[in-house]
């Protein structure tokens, strides 16, 4: 071996590698991983593909990542939606990155007591910071696909705009101290 050649790799069979693949075809998310998902117009499937599990409903098997290879520092999934819903108001510990499969995604946020918005068409990518209050809503006339990464190494659970937990209170369900949801009376 000289100088110019690379280190050998480890070696993988194709049978290994599907352990490590998820087929869009035939991945299954939840309508209950997030507590505004029974708010109106918040309604969405949430696929969790690989990485950190960012989930309020753990006793969900259908929220696993489909891949269950360790994820260094991350969580990444689908987000899919009729037109005219998306996900409420929040922010997490880390970055965000959204990019739009198909459809028309609005990516809003809040800046002070303002609403403020992106539209993104296929492929379009957009990174919001740490901290900043934001949602997602298909603005599309028919369902579409938006593809979220959560940064890391610790993404932490979602923290909620005060309005959303109110919101959320009215249909019965809200988070406990550790961020896990329960329904209420």
């Amino acid at each position: 071996m000289t100088r110019l050649d690379p280190p050998p790799g480890p070696s993988i069979s194709v049978a290994d590698m599907e352990v490590h693949t998820a087929r869009f075809n035939k991945l299954k998310g939840s309508d209950l991983c997030f507590m505004d998902q029974r708010i109106p117009g918040h309604e969405r499937e949430m696929i969790n593909l690989i990485g950190l599990g960012v989930t309020e409903n753990e006793s969900d098997p259908d929220l696993a990542p489909k891949i269950a290879a360790p994820a260094h520092g991350f969580a990444n999934g689908f987000a899919k939606c009729e037109p005219g819903c998306g996900a409420a108001l929040h922010w997490h510990e880390t970055e965000e990155v959204f990019m739009a499969l198909s459809g028309r995604w609005s990516i809003y946020w809040r800046d002070g007591e303002e609403e403020r918005e992106v539209i993104l068409e296929p492929f379009d990518t957009v990174s919001v910071p740490v901290g900043i209050y934001r949602g997602f809503k298909n603005v599309s006339d028919e369902p579409a696909v938006l593809h979220f990464i959560i940064g890391g190494p610790d993404t932490g659970k979602v923290h909620w705009h005060p309005s959303v937990i109110d919101a959320a209170r009215e249909t019965g369900i809200a988070v406990d101290d550790n961020g896990l949801l329960v329904e209420i009376k």
